[in-house]
C-alpha cells in the first residue's frame, strides 16, 4: 500500500513512538494546523502523553471537567442510589452509561478525562460533514486526495481515478473505518483542515469540551484527546439523523470493485463486531450500533447504542486494562445489561444535558466495582494487551488493504487502526 506520509506525521510519530494500525481508523493528523491549543494543565498533559498501559495513564486526573454534572468530574466509579450492583472486574480507564432519550447518566468511572479517542471520533466527523456532502452523488477519486493519510492506516481499498457512490464512501468510514474514505468525503467538504476546524466547531456546540480534534478520522496526534462523555455526546447527536443511524446500523455491504476484482463489487463487514458477529464476538439483542476504534496510544475504544422495552441507551468504553481476549467487548456487553438493569431504578449521577444536571446525591456503595479503575481497587489491574490480528487482504489498483480485527493479544501494538 502506498505510504502516505507528511514531515508532521513523521515527527508525530517517532514522539510519541507510534505507528497506526485501527481497527479500520487512523488518518494522520497532517495538514490540520491552526485549531486552539489544549487547554488542560500541565499534569493532564503529561497524562495524555503518557502510553495507554503505563502507571501514569492509569491514573485519572484529580480534577475533571463538571459539565453535566459535579459527580462526573470526580475520579473512580459514580453510581446513583437504587442502582444494582455494578459489573465486577471492569477495567476501562473511562466509561459511562447513559440513556439517550433523557439523557440522565446512569453511572460513570472518570467519565471526563481526556484520552485518545481512535476512530470513535469518526462519529464526529460524520455528524459534522453527513449534512454537507449531498448523497445520491458520485466522485471520481484524485490521488491528490488520499494524500496525508497515516501510515498503517486503515482503508476500505478506495482506487485514485475511480469514480464511488458518497454512500458507497460512507459506508467505507462505518463498517471498514476507512481513513482513505475519511479523506476523501473531507475533500468534499473543503478539505482537511477545514473538516478539522469544523469538527472542533461542532464538538463545541453540542458541549464537548474535553475535546480537542487534530485529524478528522481519530489517527494518533500529540494533544489529539476526547472523553467517555464526549464520545456519547458524538453518538447521542449522530443518531438523529436517519443516515447515521443506517450507516452505523449496517453489518454488512458491497463495495464497488477495482481493477483487481475486476470491477465487481466485494463484500465489506463491519468491524464493529458486536454488530456484525465476526471473529467469534456475538451479537448484542437490540444493538444499534456505533463505532469502535484501536490505536496504540488510544488502546481500543468503543461506543454503542442498544434499544430495549423502548429504551435506547448509550455506552462508551475507553482503554481496557486487562490483557483478555475482545475485553472492550466484553466490558461493554456488562454495561449494556447493567444500565438497562439499572434503567428506571437508579438515581442520576449527571446528564449529557448540562443545564440539567441533577443534583449531588449520596453515592452507592461502590463494592461492585473493586476492580474498576480509579476505583478502591482490591486487586491489580491486567496490563495492557492487545491484538492478535485476524485479517482479509484486498488488492486495489496495487494498493494492499489490510483488514485488521480487534483482538486481545498483545500482538502488533506498534501500528494503530480504528
Amino acid at each position: 500500500m502506498r505510504s502516505f506520509t507528511s514531515p508532521w506525521l513523521r515527527h508525530a510519530v517517532a514522539g510519541l513512538s507510534v505507528t497506526a494500525v485501527t481497527t479500520f481508523a487512523g488518518v494522520s493528523p497532517a495538514a490540520a494546523g491552526g485549531h486552539r491549543a489544549t487547554d488542560t494543565s500541565a499534569v493532564e498533559k503529561r497524562q495524555e502523553a503518557a502510553a495507554p498501559g503505563s502507571k501514569a495513564a492509569r491514573t485519572p486526573p484529580a480534577r475533571m471537567s463538571s459539565v453535566g454534572g459535579e459527580r462526573l468530574g470526580r475520579p473512580g466509579p459514580q453510581v446513583g442510589s437504587g442502582a444494582p450492583e455494578l459489573p465486577r472486574g471492569l477495567t476501562a480507564l473511562s466509561w459511562i452509561v447513559s440513556d439517550a432519550g433523557s439523557g440522565q447518566v446512569l453511572a460513570a468511572s472518570n467519565a471526563h478525562w481526556r484520552l485518545p479517542p481512535a476512530s470513535t471520533l469518526k462519529m464526529l466527523f460524520a455528524d459534522t460533514v453527513l449534512p454537507s456532502v449531498a448523497h445520491g452523488t458520485s466522485h471520481r477519486v484524485t490521488p491528490g486526495e488520499l494524500e496525508g493519510m497515516g501510515s498503517g492506516s486503515s482503508a476500505v481499498g478506495i482506487v485514485p481515478g475511480q469514480s464511488y457512490g458518497v454512500a458507497d464512501l460512507w459506508r467505507g468510514v462505518f463498517l471498514r473505518s476507512g481513513n482513505d474514505a475519511v479523506h476523501v468525503l473531507a475533500a468534499l467538504h473543503g478539505g482537511v483542515p477545514k473538516t478539522v476546524a469544523d469538527m472542533q466547531k461542532r464538538a463545541d456546540e453540542l458541549g464537548a469540551k474535553d475535546t480537542h480534534v487534530l485529524s478528522p478520522d481519530g489517527y494518533d496526534a500529540p494533544g489529539q484527546v476526547s472523553s467517555a462523555y464526549d464520545l456519547s455526546l458524538f453518538l447521542r447527536a449522530g443518531l438523529k439523523n436517519p443516515d447515521f443511524k443506517e450507516y452505523c446500523s449496517t453489518a454488512q455491504a458491497e463495495f464497488p470493485g477495482g481493477p483487481s476484482t475486476k470491477g465487481k463489487p466485494f463484500a465489506i463487514a463491519n468491524t464493529n463486531r458486536m454488530l456484525s458477529g465476526i471473529d467469534g464476538v456475538a451479537k448484542y439483542p437490540g444493538l444499534i450500533g456505533g463505532k469502535n476504534g484501536y490505536t496504540t496510544h488510544a488502546g481500543n475504544t468503543l461506543a454503542e447504542a442498544a434499544h430495549r422495552d423502548g429504551r435506547t441507551l448509550l455506552v462508551t468504553v475507553m482503554n481496557p486494562q486487562a490483557e483478555k481476549h475482545d475485553e472492550v467487548y466484553n466490558e461493554m456487553r456488562r454495561l449494556l445489561d447493567w444500565g438497562f438493569s439499572a434503567a428506571g431504578r437508579a438515581q442520576p449521577v449527571g446528564s449529557l444535558d448540562p443545564m440539567v444536571a441533577p443534583p449531588v446525591a449520596a453515592a452507592a456503595p461502590p463494592a461492585s466495582s473493586a476492580t474498576a479503575v480509579g476505583g478502591a481497587a482490591s486487586e491489580p489491574l491486567g496490563a495492557l494487551g492487545w491484538a492478535g490480528i485476524g485479517g482479509a487482504v484486498a488488492v486495489a489498483a496495487g494498493a494492499v488493504v489490510v483488514v485488521v480485527s480487534q483482538r486481545g493479544s498483545g500482538h502488533e501494538r506498534g501500528r494503530s487502526t480504528g
